[in-house]
């Protein structure tokens, strides 16, 4: 089984992740034993964030930023759907808690809603959301 890098890449959809985890030395981190839970943004969710945003988060002297932003969307440990459900935030590998609440059967964290859930890794699970999270 792949792992969460490697299904993210297959998938087609999260290009803009894949290159934004590349420019804040996160690969191997996601390529790595976990487990971890991903709450990850598509190309679509990057695309709604305001003009020249990634492009700026990308370069070299934003890798600190870019690195806090993406593991504002990374909880240790696998965390299906069933238990997502049953919280009401979760602490994120960066550090901040994510606020987490279910309206009309729908999953949102941060304001994002969780498109398709339990996407299994071999290292953790993918949880498919519409819009980029920040942190405070």
């Amino acid at each position: 089984m792949p792992d969460i890098v490697e299904t993210a890449a297959a998938a087609g959809s999260f290009k803009t992740l894949a290159t934004a985890l590349g420019a804040a030395g996160l690969v191997e981190t996601l390529k790595g034993t976990g487990p971890f839970t991903v709450f990850a943004p598509t190309d679509a969710a990057f695309a709604k964030l305001p003009a020249g945003t990634v492009e700026d988060l990308v370069k070299p002297e934003n890798k600190a930023k870019l690195a806090g932003i993406l593991t504002y969307h990374v909880v240790a440990g696998k965390v299906g759907a069933a238990d997502v459900m049953k919280m009401t935030s979760a602490k994120t590998v960066q550090g901040q808690n994510v606020k987490v609440e279910v309206k009309e059967g729908k999953v949102h964290v941060d304001g994002a809603t969780v498109t398709t859930a339990d996407v299994a890794c071999s290292n953790g699970v993918i949880h498919i959301i519409d819009t980029v999270i920040l942190p405070k």
